[in-house]
């Protein structure tokens, strides 16, 4: 059984102890569980202890018997938006999926299926305005992604936004990641276009790739420390150095970049019988879709929201 079922399951002593006439304590005793998400065991918690105690305390009621016990209802069920409160809330710290521990993958798909249970829309196809969009991946188990998520690790190496745009009237679906390294920026991106095939699949063909212009950086941010072969350099001296140069060659970086900006982005076509594949959209709502693909990946995003909105998750 999940962890979820198994806490559900598991009774909860719940006992109202009267202090004076106007005053009562509550005692609730839960019995330890295997680690779940914290949220929803606080939630399903909450529920279930408030529930009991409305049931069986009657308002203005001062007798100084002590009441039976009461067990937990197990035939509460955490909403949609408690499961995905309890989801974004197990990203934290996970580095879109990167630095993952296996119970807390195992967390997260547990949290999964029940979302993908409880879709709001089973058939996102037939209402393609939830998908339609940009969206900011948040989580993912995809091995090749992976390897991209890792280039962070690499000394003055930074993995921006991955995202990916469904233009639905253009049929198509565009995956970008940002990318930062020394004195430079750019983003690296696929385009492809997408059939429906069912009322959750898209299958999708490559036609090209692209890599933005690179913009050169005027400022840079070196940390005080890197570790090299699992040793610890320091960059203090080095920042110290730098920092009468940048603001040396500040303007004529920014002379260079407004000629660059002019150049072309470098694009080219993806020919190849094996350049497709397919995603199923299990989950979408208004703030978030989870994808699964090939090899089983799975893929969680979030809308990408206005700077004045407040989104869903903040990395």
């Amino acid at each position: 059984a999940s962890k979820m079922s198994a806490l559900a399951a598991a009774p909860t002593r719940v006992a109202c102890r009267p202090c004076s006439s106007k005053s009562m304590v509550l005692a609730v005793q839960v019995p330890s569980a295997p680690r779940t998400s914290r949220r929803a065991t606080r939630v399903a918690r909450l529920h279930g202890a408030m529930r009991s105690v409305a049931e069986d305390v009657e308002p203005g009621s001062s007798s100084s018997a002590e009441p039976e016990p009461v067990s937990y209802d197990s035939s509460f069920e955490l909403t949609i938006q408690d499961i995905k409160a309890a989801l974004i809330d197990s990203l934290y710290g996970t580095e879109r999926g990167l630095t993952a521990r296996s119970e807390v993958r195992a967390e997260i798909n547990e949290l999964i299926s029940q979302l993908e249970a409880k879709n709001p829309n089973p058939s996102p196809t037939d209402a393609m305005d939830k998908l339609d969009g940009e969206w900011k991946l948040v989580y993912t188990s995809n091995s090749e992604l992976m390897a991209i998520l890792a280039l962070s690790k690499l000394p003055f190496v930074s993995v921006g936004d991955v995202t990916q745009t469904i233009e639905v009237l253009g049929m198509t679906v565009e995956n970008k990641v940002a990318l930062t390294v020394p004195f430079s920026r750019t983003a690296l991106s696929t385009t492809a276009s997408f059939e429906v095939r069912s009322p959750k699949r898209l299958q999708l063909k490559l036609e090209r790739g692209k890599v933005a212009t690179p913009q050169l950086l005027a400022d840079i941010e070196l940390p005080n420390t890197v570790t090299v072969l699992g040793q610890a350099v320091d960059l203090t001296a080095l920042k110290s150095a730098i920092s009468p140069m940048q603001s040396s060659v500040r303007g004529l970086l920014e002379q260079v970049n407004n000629i660059v900006r002019q150049g072309p982005e470098l694009a080219f076509p993806i020919q190849s019988e094996r350049a497709q594949t397919w995603q199923l959209n299990t989950f979408a709502d208004d703030e978030l879709r989870i994808t699964r693909g090939d090899g089983g990946s799975v893929f969680i995003y979030t809308r990408n929201t206005p700077a004045a909105e407040e989104p869903l998750y903040a990395a």
